[in-house]
């Protein structure tokens, strides 16, 4: 459910920036916005939140975001718009969410850290537990019958 949350949030603000910025910038139509937001939302949580995020700090995760950003805004702007200054609304679509991400990734980071604390319980695979006791012979006396 939290992934849920977490993508919903993600895909309302990607969509928002980028409506602003391409909508209203370069006149990229609604649609189109939809289409993009949407695959940048998804591609970008699988990669750049869960894989990229979980193995580095915000800050390799928000460059590694960036670059999935420049990239898919600028294919994809170029594919199913015709029009000049693609590559300056990518720039400026890259750089604008990147400051939304390095924010979001700081979320993103602590809601997986109070799932964590939640199940506490189980420990992680590879994680050994040892049993500690007061015996140190199992025999009553200190003979060693």
């Amino acid at each position: 459910m939290e992934h849920l949350k977490l993508f919903a949030m993600k895909f309302f603000f990607t969509f928002a920036i980028l409506f602003v910025l391409l909508g209203a910038g370069f006149e990229v139509s609604f649609e189109n916005i939809f289409l993009i937001s949407l695959v940048l939302s998804l591609v970008g949580y699988a990669v750049g939140d869960r894989i990229v995020l979980d193995r580095t700090k915000n800050s390799t995760a928000t460059l590694v975001d960036v670059v999935l950003i420049f990239g898919f805004v600028y294919f994809m702007t170029d594919a199913l718009t015709i029009g000049d200054g693609v590559l300056i609304a990518s720039v400026l679509s890259a750089l604008s969410l990147a400051l939304f991400e390095y924010f979001f990734h700081q979320s993103v980071v602590r809601t997986m850290e109070e799932n964590e604390t939640d199940s506490e319980a189980f420990a992680p695979a590879g994680e050994l537990r040892t049993e500690v006791s007061e015996e140190l012979t199992p025999y009553e006396d200190d003979e060693g019958k």
